[in-house]
């Protein structure tokens, strides 16, 4: 079992056993089938190619005429569904468990390759393996109701070498600014930049795949009406808890869905300009994979060139990594295009040396995992217990030691070093090494005790500091033995702390110096420096911050936001329209109109964007006023700092004082340290609540933008109704009627009639009882059609408002 780690996650993966890459080949119906020149094996396993020779080659020709590839299935005349059942179903089905899976199509232009991985969108019998794939999955979870599986799906292609997103035009994705990358690390190969969509339903997975489809770039050649220009990648993500028990274990897995572009023999295709392009990158990359895969099927060879194209670095999981891999060769069945088919065949039988490793994909849930590591503590514990009970041991606390308890054994610690205490009584591992710590506490405070004794008595000098032993030598005050200079009958004067208000003159001299110095520079400052004369002396700072209330104005904005979210278009026969005069011959102006929608229909919303605006205000004045007291606090940290580098400076000048490492400094320097500490607190203090306020503003902002908008578009849908809609239609509009506001534009108001949609909607419901399993594949069909059928209509509308 491997192991592997990822912040809170830990990922395991079971070592598998290695099989061979499945391969299957199928061959595309033509009327003009070589019958004499491919046969197929009595078990459908097999397929051999023969050529005629060349006569023009003479007598001796050595050519190749005869070939027999081995594979893992042919289909001839296959359905999709045979297809799908033959090649998929056990790989779709193994994803569920945990494993990987891979199904690609590979072969020439105008093969089949599209068709077979995703089929048509028009009848639902032809569609393809990839819709196959999302219906087989969302069946098998509802198979499996002891378990919470959640499907993610994302689109990616491949374009001349460049990374597309092809989800990338839904409105709440949007295009990416930096370029996608392909980025690795210790759980496989990933797509930075690319959108991973959590589908909830059958029908979801089935907008998005019609969608990406819709993006996808395809061109005309001789071989292909709609050749496919790119390599597609549909991937689905699985992972799966367990809703019955309580472990930390679920597992994940995903299956990737390559359908590559065809290579093509730019003399048979035509192609020029674009197309030419976009073919030559297609063959180049398709070759940097076979190279890829006759690495791999190569057991000598340690180095795979993976990185030579991003087909090859995108497929690296897949191509001989953790996963079931199958392979679908699509070919031609005709003479003319026997070359390509050889090649087909050849990749084919390549891939099939390549062998996998699938194994199950486990993670643990570090959360889930803390829980049960402390039930089990609890568990264990009880078990301990019952173990001193009947061993007859007195009650044994196992738990951290507390405060009072750790106070006792310092007691008991002193008492024993001071002799009261003969013996200290050993109850568990716990105490034994707080017994240890508490020696270490009491030996440490007492060298501490004698060293502050000796610093209250004398001036402490390092005995390896020779320029502070020669400096006292000089001043008279130890003799060149070390001993004090003082009276003969040994009581002799030692070297001790002056008190700081008998130091010498020219020290208190400079004292003034740096006094004068710092109202110098308070006075530079000017009269909006929160620095004064008084300040100036040593001391804390006194700074008041006015705690903010923040619990009250979150409460604030979620009420102001349930009000936002909830507010619904009063209803048409209110008191107010009852008794509004008639209709004006000619509609108002808008501003004469908005005004009395405030004051009638608007005015609940109206207040609640007043209020919200007024919060708005109010945060922004706050985070002012912090930012101000924010400034005020960094300059006076300047000016501490500048003191302690003048106090740093006079030290230097004067002599500096060393104890076993450590600096002696005096009471002012000391205080100086103090109050910049405290003014880095506040200040730190003070911009967590400047950021937060900036939170509070964004919040604030997003809810009046969003009541603003709702203001705006009522009062459009109120306008429209009250003086553009014929009255004997107002009665349809009422809370009885059938129509709310708002629901239908005013340029459909008059044409209530069928429309297509209630015609496809009554007709699904007559047909589709014989198939239900396609009711989500059509309703994603038509939402999709729909959606890009508007977007076509606003764009021809733009260029025509243009123009």
């Amino acid at each position: 079992m491997m192991r592997r780690k990822n912040g809170n996650k830990r990922y395991f993966t079971r070592m598998g056993t290695r099989k061979k890459v499945h391969t299957f080949v199928r061959v595309k119906p033509t009327d003009d089938f070589a019958h004499e020149m491919i046969k197929y094996g009595d078990d459908n396993k097999s397929i051999d190619i023969h050529l005629k020779k060349d006569t023009r080659r003479g007598v001796v020709n050595n050519q190749q005429t005869d070939w027999s590839f081995k594979l893992d299935g042919v289909l001839h005349n296959a359905s999709q569904d045979l297809v799908y059942e033959t090649v998929a179903k056990d790989v779709v089905a193994q994803a569920l468990d945990g494993y990987n899976g891979t199904i690609m199509c590979y072969g020439q232009t105008g093969a089949g390759k599209t068709y077979t991985m995703t089929g048509t969108t028009e009848n639902y019998k032809h569609r393809g393996i990839l819709p196959r794939a999302l219906q087989q999955v969302f069946r098998m979870i509802e198979e499996r109701p002891t378990h919470a599986i959640t499907v993610r799906v994302s689109y990616l292609e491949i374009y001349n070498e460049s990374l597309f997103d092809l989800l990338s035009t839904l409105p709440y994705v949007g295009p990416s600014v930096t370029p996608m990358t392909i980025v690795e690390n210790p759980q496989g190969v990933f797509i930075k930049g690319l959108s991973v969509h959590l589908t909830s339903q059958e029908e979801d997975a089935f907008s998005l795949l019609f969608e990406g489809e819709t993006n996808r770039i395809i061109a005309s050649h001789t071989m292909n009406k709609n050749s496919s220009r790119s390599h597609c990648i549909f991937t689905i993500y699985v992972e799966a808890h367990s809703r019955t028990l309580s472990d930390e274990k679920y597992i994940t897995s995903k299956i990737n869905l390559v359908d590559l572009a065809g290579s093509e023999r730019l003399g048979k295709s035509g192609s020029e300009g674009r197309v030419l392009k976009e073919a030559t990158y297609i063959n180049k990359s398709l070759s940097f994979l076979e190279q890829a895969i006759v690495a791999l099927g190569d057991q000598k060879r340690e180095h795979i060139p993976f990185r030579q194209c991003k087909l090859t670095h995108a497929l690296k999981d897949s191509l001989g990594g953790n996963c079931n891999m199958v392979l679908l060769t699509n070919i031609y069945g005709e003479a003319a295009q026997l070359e390509e088919t050889l090649s087909s065949l050849r990749f084919a039988s390549r891939m099939k040396l390549v062998t996998t490793e699938p194994a199950i994909n486990e993670k643990y849930d570090a959360e889930r995992m803390v829980k049960n590591l402390e039930k089990e503590l609890a568990l264990l514990k009880q078990e301990l217990a019952i173990h001193d009970s009947l061993a007859n041991r007195t009650l044994v606390n196992y738990d951290p030691m507390d405060e009072i308890q750790i106070a006792e054994i310092n007691s008991q610690v002193r008492r024993y070093l001071e002799g009261t205490l003969d013996e200290i009584d050993i109850i568990n591992l716990r105490q034994i090494q707080e017994v240890f710590n508490q020696f270490r506490v009491v030996l440490s405070q007492q060298e501490q005790e004698v060293e502050s004794a000796l610093r209250r008595k004398y001036t402490l000098i390092d005995k390896n500091d020779f320029a502070a032993i020669s400096a006292v030598q000089k001043a008279g005050l130890v003799d060149v033995d070390g001993h004090l200079v003082g009276e003969p009958d040994g009581q002799g004067f030692g070297l001790g702390v002056t008190p700081f208000s008998a130091k010498p003159g020219k020290k208190s001299k400079s004292k003034k110096t740096f006094k004068e110095q710092l109202s110098s520079s308070a006075r530079k400052e000017g009269a909006s420096s929160p620095v004064s004369g008084k300040e100036l002396d040593v001391s804390t700072s006194k700074t008041q911050l006015t705690p903010s209330s923040k619990e009250g104005d979150v409460k604030d904005m979620t009420i102001r936001e349930r009000e936002t979210s909830s507010i619904e278009p009063l209803p048409s026969d209110s008191p107010k329209e009852e008794l509004r005069p008639p209709r004006p011959s000619t509609p108002p102006p808008k501003p004469v109109a908005f005004e009395d929608f405030k004051n009638e229909r608007g005015s609940e919303i109206n207040r609640i964007f007043k209020e919200n605006k007024s919060i708005l205000n109010e945060r922004r004045k706050r985070a002012s006023e912090t930012t101000q007291r924010i400034n005020a606090i960094k300059r006076e940290m300047d000016v501490t700092k500048e003191a302690l580098n003048f106090q740093k400076s006079l030290r230097e000048k004067q002599g500096e004082y060393e104890n076993k490492g450590l600096m002696i400094i005096d009471e002012e320097e000391f205080l100086l340290i103090l109050k910049l500490k405290d003014l880095k607190k506040q200040y730190r203090t003070e911009y967590q609540d400047l950021r937060d306020l900036r939170a509070e503003i964004q919040y604030c902002q997003h809810l009046v933008d969003q009541c603003r908008h709702r203001l705006l578009t009522e009062f459009d849908i109120w306008y429209n109704e009250s003086f553009f809609i014929p009255e004997d239609l107002q009665v349809a509009l009422k809370p009885g009627g059938s129509i709310r506001p708002g629901m239908v534009p005013v340029s459909r108001i008059m044409s209530l009639g069928e429309d297509a949609q209630d015609k496809f909607s009554q007709l699904q419901q007559v047909l589709l009882p014989e198939g239900p399993d396609s009711v989500a594949f059509y309703n994603a069909k038509v939402k999709t059609e729909q959606k890009h059928n508007y977007l076509k209509t606003m764009m021809g509308l733009q260029q025509a408002h243009r123009k």
